[in-house]
C-alpha cells in the first residue's frame, strides 16, 4: 500500500495540485483530494455515523478472566479510536473529537497529518467503515501491557467528498474496499491507546 505523503511546510501551488491528485490512505480510508479546492473554507460534510465493530462481543467471563477483560478493553479502545477518527475526517478537524483520548504516537500523528491534507485539499468524508476486529496477541506482563489487533476493514461506505459542493469523489478502480489493517495498542495507566495503525491493501479480506 502506498505510504501516506505528509504535507511539508511552505507548500507551493504546484505542490498543492500534486497533492490534489494524490491517493491518500488515511488509517485505512482512501482519500482522493480535490484539485483546485485547497484551502476551501466551505461547509464540511454532515456528521458521519460512528464506525461500529462487527467483532464478536467478549463473553461474560471477561469480568473474571484477566486476559478476556484486557481483550475487551483493547477492542473498546479500538472502536473508540475509529469513532473519533471518523468524526475528525467528517469535519476535517480533530477539534471536539476523542482522538487524543484513544490515539498517540504514530497513530495520532497519521490521523492529524491526514486531517491537515484534507483541510488543504478541501475534502471531508461521509459514512463510516465497518470492522471485523480481533485481538491476535496480548502481553500483560512488564511495565506496559501491549496488544495487537487485526481488522478486516470495509471502506465501501466511507466516501470522500468535496466540502464545498458535497460531490462524492470515486475510488480508483485499483483500490480494494476490504483489506486487513493491523493496530498496535498499549495500556497507559488505565487506558488502552492505539499507538500505530498499518493498513495493508495487498491483503484483502
Amino acid at each position: 500500500m502506498t505510504r501516506v505523503q505528509r504535507l511539508p511546510g511552505g507548500l507551493t501551488a504546484v505542490r498543492i495540485r500534486e497533492y490534489a491528485t494524490a491517493v491518500l490512505i488515511a488509517g485505512g480510508l482512501l482519500l482522493v483530494t480535490a484539485c483546485g479546492d485547497g484551502g476551501d473554507s466551505g461547509s464540511s460534510a454532515k456528521n458521519s455515523p460512528p464506525a461500529r465493530s462487527t467483532s464478536t462481543p467478549p463473553a461474560a467471563s471477561a469480568r473474571t478472566d484477566p486476559q478476556a477483560q484486557a481483550k475487551a478493553g483493547v477492542l473498546t479502545a479500538y472502536d473508540g479510536f475509529w469513532d473519533a477518527q471518523v468524526k475528525a475526517y467528517a469535519q476535517a478537524s480533530i477539534k471536539g473529537t476523542d482522538l487524543e483520548k484513544y490515539a498517540t504516537k504514530k497513530a495520532l500523528g497519521r490521523a492529524m497529518g491526514d486531517v491537515l491534507v484534507m483541510q488543504k485539499a478541501g475534502t471531508a468524508t461521509t459514512g463510516a467503515p465497518t470492522h471485523d476486529a480481533k485481538v491476535t496477541s496480548l502481553t500483560l506482563t512488564g511495565s506496559t501491557p501491549k496488544a495487537t489487533v487485526q481488522d478486516c476493514l470495509d471502506i465501501s461506505n466511507w466516501k470522500t467528498v468535496t466540502r464545498k459542493t458535497g460531490a462524492v469523489r470515486p475510488f480508483p478502480s485499483t483500490q480494494p474496499l476490504r483489506y486487513m489493517t493491523t493496530a498496535q495498542v498499549e495500556k497507559w495507566g488505565k487506558q488502552w491507546m492505539i499507538t500505530e495503525i498499518t493498513p495493508d491493501g495487498t491483503h484483502t479480506c
